[in-house]
């Protein structure tokens, strides 16, 4: 039986939607990280940067070798004076012609397009300049004693923690200790969770335990890193032969692709519905980890 247009409509629409979904809120998201950064970041530098021209290039050079762009002629600062005969009367010469300047400064930035890119560019050297400095143990003891005083201050002490943990997650030098697959059998007896061992428990733990007890990591459907965690006897758990990231595309997709599945270009229809099938692929190629890497 043919389909009706209106359900060939849902459908490939539906596909198209998965796919380019994922890139235009990437995309979306990515601008305002950078507009962001631009504006509360860069401009702040740019600003400074002008000051300190302003501030510099009158010292640097003499009078009759000062740019085009930052000298002020006496017809220039006559005119400046007399808009201000009815207001601001007691301004000096010297800072009139500071503000022309910075005013003349400011148009020549505009005007050069690529100058606006000068925060930019400070601001990535400078936050490299931070990493390295307090890569090594003086700017690592020196930065853990400002956390340290951050910590306490009220307001600061209750969301830097949890931020810091964010950050470190997703940019930091430890990666999230997930080291193997294992099968639980939770949350009651023949149910078969599949988890990540993280490591050992708490000691308290093995006492009340009355033996060695580790510590699985229990994901959510359909976004594994939201998830619960338990702790088990380390005789409990049964490792599976699976890579981590099988794993997670089988709990991202709901128990639907499996490391036994078919590659997606062979029959998507087979695998997931029209809808969910590009998402699966799409989240397969973000974390370069497709079907075909592990056949």
């Amino acid at each position: 039986m043919a389909e009706s247009f209106t359900s060939d409509f849902k459908r490939f629409f539906g596909r198209g939607l998965a796919i380019l979904l994922p890139t235009a809120v990437t995309l979306w998201l990515l601008w305002q990280a950078f507009g962001f950064i631009y504006a509360n970041v860069a401009q702040p530098i740019n600003k400074a940067t002008r000051f300190g021209v302003l501030w510099a290039v009158p010292l640097a050079l003499d009078e009759k070798d000062l740019p085009d762009w930052f000298r002020v002629t006496p017809e220039e600062l006559a005119t400046a004076r007399a808009s201000l005969q009815s207001r601001e009367s007691s301004t000096t010469d010297k800072e009139l012609k500071r503000d022309l300047r910075a005013k003349y400064l400011a148009d020549f930035w505009k005007d050069h397009w690529y100058l606006n890119l000068t925060g930019l560019f400070i601001a990535i050297m400078l936050i490299y300049l931070a990493g390295v400095l307090l890569g090594n143990i003086a700017g690592r003891s020196l930065y853990q004693a400002v956390e340290r005083l951050i910590t306490r201050i009220p307001g600061f002490k209750q969301v830097y923690p949890h931020v810091k943990q964010v950050v470190d997650l997703i940019l930091g030098d430890r990666k999230m200790a997930f080291s193997k697959v294992v099968l639980v059998e939770y949350p009651s007896k023949d149910i078969w969770t599949i988890g990540f061992l993280t490591g050992h428990s708490v000691r308290d733990i093995d006492q009340s335990a009355g033996g060695q007890v580790v510590s699985v990591f229990i994901p959510t459907s359909p976004t594994p890193f939201t998830g619960f965690t338990i702790n088990v006897r380390k005789q409990a758990y049964k490792e599976l032969d699976m890579t981590i990231e099988e794993a997670l595309r089988f709990i991202i997709t709901a128990g639907v692709l499996t490391p036994d599945s078919p590659k997606p270009g062979e029959a998507p229809s087979q695998i997931l519905d029209p809808m969910i099938g590009p998402i699966a692929d799409i989240v397969a190629e973000d974390r370069g980890t497709g079907p075909e890497q592990h056949g």
